[in-house]
């Protein structure tokens, strides 16, 4: 499942970032990508993970997928719903890391918890500014972005 869950989240981010790079988007393509991550993400949703890292990385990729994309097929905030609840049940039982700040950042982009992201600025400072990974770098810029530009989708406990 390992597989199918850093194929879900790469696809996602595939999309997430479309054009960043200067090159152009094109319809077929963005449509056909947003189409495989909305479908990858259902095919992920009934699963599990074995260990509390492995349903933290589906969790991640399911939150992730289901930002990324503009599909929705009548069900998808009760998904994130559903994700979300996974996610905040498997927070205590991951170590501060690189995947808890992710995943604490996608639960808090959705919910705006603020206690979810003071425990990533949390784990983030603790990582010091000395020699940080690209994937760290990342996702303190996800995170500040999130923060400064805040978009809910509902209150918090609807």
């Amino acid at each position: 499942m390992s597989d199918q869950v850093s194929s879900l989240f790469s696809l996602a981010h595939s999309l997430l970032t479309l054009g960043q790079d200067g090159s152009p988007i094109y319809v077929d393509s963005f449509t056909r990508l947003n189409r495989d991550v909305y479908e990858s993400a259902l095919n992920s949703y009934g699963k599990h993970g074995s260990t509390p890292e492995a349903e933290a990385e589906l969790c991640l990729g399911l939150l992730v997928a289901f930002n990324a994309t503009m599909y929705d097929n009548g069900h998808k905030q009760e998904y994130i719903q559903k994700v979300l609840k996974r996610s905040i049940n498997v927070l205590p039982l991951i170590p501060a890391s690189l995947l808890k700040v992710r995943l604490l950042t996608y639960c808090y982009g959705e919910i705006y918890e603020e206690e979810l992201n003071k425990e990533a600025h949390a784990i983030i400072e603790s990582w010091g500014t000395f020699r940080l990974t690209e994937e760290q770098v990342e996702i303190i810029e996800e995170l500040k972005n999130i923060e400064e530009n805040p978009y809910p989708w509902e209150e918090a406990g609807a």
